[in-house]
């Protein structure tokens, strides 16, 4: 059962929008997925309330702020949405349940600044050295043939963390997400350009232990 967890202590890049398509996309490969929220704001049970019932279905993983148990049995994906300010016991809470860590990030100066030592942190965790734990990177709300898709290059190269992919600025993910919606809820031909920026995600995610089905799916 992989338990996937979107991490970032800056607040306003993208866990949440992250989060919730990447359960989407296991909901639509046909897994029993949960989505747990330990982010004060509940953003993503937020989200879930408004999902419509003919939607495939993401179950709510019953987490609390201060207090991250393990996830159920009978559930073969989980997906584990975080606050802003990661730090201490919280994150090592969250990286005891993970099998890889998604770290969304916006290539702005100010964002890679709040981000790095953040970033070294998990570049220096035993179990991220190991094997045990793998840690990418998605840029957010950028366009992968700028300068700042470089800048954000350039910075991740010194910490040997990869940057699996970009996502772009489009209003698709907002107006989905006001119905409760994914990429992976409506018709592939009105969001194409969305999914194929997905796909080097999805195929890491796919890599790992015990997911090798996904890959054959995905």
């Amino acid at each position: 059962m992989p338990v996937i967890v979107v991490a970032n202590p800056k607040g306003g890049v993208g866990k949440t929008t992250l989060a919730t398509n990447l359960a989407g996309y296991f909901a639509s490969q046909g897994h029993g997925v949960l989505l747990g929220d330990i982010d004060r704001q509940q953003s993503s049970r937020a989200w879930l309330a408004i999902r419509p019932e003919q939607a495939r279905p993401i179950a709510t993983w019953e987490v609390k702020e201060d207090y991250v148990a393990k996830p159920p049995k009978g559930t073969s994906h989980v997906v584990l949405d975080t606050p802003a300010g990661l730090h201490g016991w919280r994150l090592n809470d969250a990286l005891k349940l993970a099998d890889k860590v998604l770290v969304p990030l916006q290539p702005s100066i100010f964002d890679i600044l709040a981000t790095q030592d953040f970033l070294r942190r998990l570049a220096s965790e035993r179990a991220v050295r190991e094997g045990e734990i793998d840690v990418g990177i998605v840029g957010m709300r950028v366009d992968a043939r700028t300068r700042s898709a470089e800048q954000l290059q350039r910075f991740i190269e010194g910490l040997k963390l990869p940057v699996l992919g970009y996502l772009r600025d489009t209003q698709n993910y907002v107006q989905l997400a006001a119905h409760g919606l994914t990429l992976w809820d409506i018709a592939p031909s009105r969001v194409q350009r969305d999914l194929e920026q997905w796909q080097p995600i999805l195929q890491w995610l796919a890599s790992a232990k015990g997911n090798e089905q996904d890959a054959q799916r995905g």
